[in-house]
């Protein structure tokens, strides 16, 4: 998509992507996407820090380190569902908790999701077209 807008003389301004722990070790968007997007001054505006929820199924970590990870990279904005108190509380939390992460502690807490992620089965939009709205609409492309 963004060599298509480069051959097409097209910048985006932003660019919205699902970043959080998972992604880190599988089709990443932090590693692929991101420093591309840097580079060009697209800001970044960062989603699903929890794996829409689905993250609580790892006991490994908690939802506040999701948080931290997800601010500790080069976003305008990370975007957490906050579908109750009890998860803006943690989100406020997270916020004020947060100290920026150096490459070790990175490593450290992505570690312990990366059993999870290289399968692929969390993250099911990056190996399955369940997620693809084009594909279940295709006359929607025109």
């Amino acid at each position: 998509m963004l060599d298509m807008a480069a051959k097409n003389n097209f910048h985006f301004d932003s660019c919205q992507m699902p970043l959080n722990v998972l992604d880190y070790h599988f089709r990443s968007f932090a590693h692929q996407v991101v420093p591309r997007l840097v580079a060009e001054k697209t800001a970044v505006l960062g989603m699903k820090p929890l794996a829409s929820g689905l993250m609580f199924q790892l006991s490994q970590i908690d939802a506040v380190e999701c948080l931290h990870y997800a601010l500790n990279l080069p976003t305008a904005v990370v975007m957490n569902g906050c579908d109750s108190m009890e998860r803006l509380e943690q989100a406020f939390h997270a916020m004020k908790t947060f100290k920026p992460m150096n490459e070790a502690q990175v490593e450290a807490l992505t570690a312990k999701t990366k059993a999870a992620a290289l399968t692929g089965r969390i993250e099911r939009f990056k190996t399955s077209e369940d997620f693809d709205g084009t594909t279940h609409s295709p006359a929607s492309m025109g």
